[in-house]
């Protein structure tokens, strides 16, 4: 049994990477695709040291030219460069999501791919509606077309409806996994994900500084508990073809801060940079009662429990 992963050597992959190792994994082999396994290698060779790995060397956007010996039985396909997706051209995002997943869904069918689990994103949604707290599978909402700033979330969106047309032509199954905020020892601490910057800010002994106002509110999963939910996606049959993926622990940026220096021994401040100066919330919170009953008697972590944990591991990893 084999499986084919991209984005294997980023957050998610590594997470994936960290759990099968851990939890022993069943594939014969696991093929991932990087642009740069040398420099994966030097830092994370641990990650694959109990696993059969093969990197192949090349980019999603000429995935379908890859050539392999042998079939694929699942696909995990979750290569985007969300961490720096606000350096990139809003075209470039757009392109790099719909016609890499295109590429890769075309590689699926010449490898006879079984199973295909694509992580996409609650961007998909658009805005959050003011008076709902929790998003839901079914909201038809979308990201506007008009705006250059959608490209993120229409391009995930047109990713998803491409694994839905190539399912139906070329007979494999597929799952998508619409993924929300996280949070663990991979999560990139200097990049735009605010609690990678407050978690900076605790281990650096620095302020930690909300540049806007701190309402908007956000939760968070811990990414061993991503990597259970998205490795049983991938094995498991299910009656939906979409999750939401992440948790429900609702908190403000604010409040997050506050949480997290009230977790850690800490002498800074916390500086807002904004007035709240409307009444109106950002909300970016999935509903995942279909996840919930999904996974049965797994328990997700709390998002207190999830931030002792990933300070603990960040500190270990730069002791060693």
């Amino acid at each position: 049994m084999n499986l084919f992963l991209t984005g294997g050597t980023g957050f998610f992959g590594r997470a994936l990477l960290r759990f099968w190792k851990n939890t022993g994994s069943s594939f014969n082999k696991i093929f991932i695709l990087s642009r740069n396994p040398k420099s994966f290698l030097k830092k994370h060779a641990d990650l694959i040291a109990e696993l059969n790995v093969e990197f192949i060397q090349g980019d999603i956007l000429e995935a379908s030219a890859i050539k392999l010996n042998e079939n694929i039985d699942y696909l995990l396909h979750a290569a985007t460069d969300s961490t720096i997706g606000p350096s990139l051209g809003r075209l470039k995002i757009f392109n790099q999501i719909v016609k890499g997943t295109e590429e890769i869904l075309k590689f699926a069918v010449n490898h006879r791919c079984k199973r295909f689990l694509l992580t996409s994103s609650g961007a998909v949604y658009g805005p959050q509606p003011q008076d709902m707290d929790k998003i839901l599978e079914s909201y038809m909402g979308s990201p506007d077309p008009s705006d250059p700033n959608s490209a993120y979330g229409l391009g995930k969106r047109s990713a998803e409806h491409l694994c839905a047309i190539y399912s139906q032509q070329y007979g494999f199954e597929y799952v998508v996994a619409r993924c929300f905020s996280f949070v663990g020892e991979d999560l990139p601490l200097e990049n735009h994900f605010a609690i990678g910057n407050f978690l900076s800010a605790i281990l650096c002994n620095k302020d930690i500084i909300i540049r806007g106002d701190g309402t908007p509110v956000r939760s968070y999963m811990h990414q061993s508990d991503l990597a259970f939910v998205l490795n049983k996606l991938l094995f498991s049959k299910t009656n939906h073809t979409v999750f939401n993926v992440g948790s429900d622990e609702a908190i403000s940026i604010k409040d997050l801060a506050y949480l997290i220096k009230k977790i850690e021994i800490y002498k800074g401040d916390i500086k807002i940079l904004s007035e709240d100066d409307n009444n109106l919330k950002n909300y970016y919170v999935p509903n995942i009662d279909r996840l919930r009953t999904f996974i049965g008697d797994y328990q997700l972590m709390s998002l207190e429990r999830s931030i002792n944990i990933s300070l603990k591991n960040i500190q270990n990893k730069d002791s060693d």
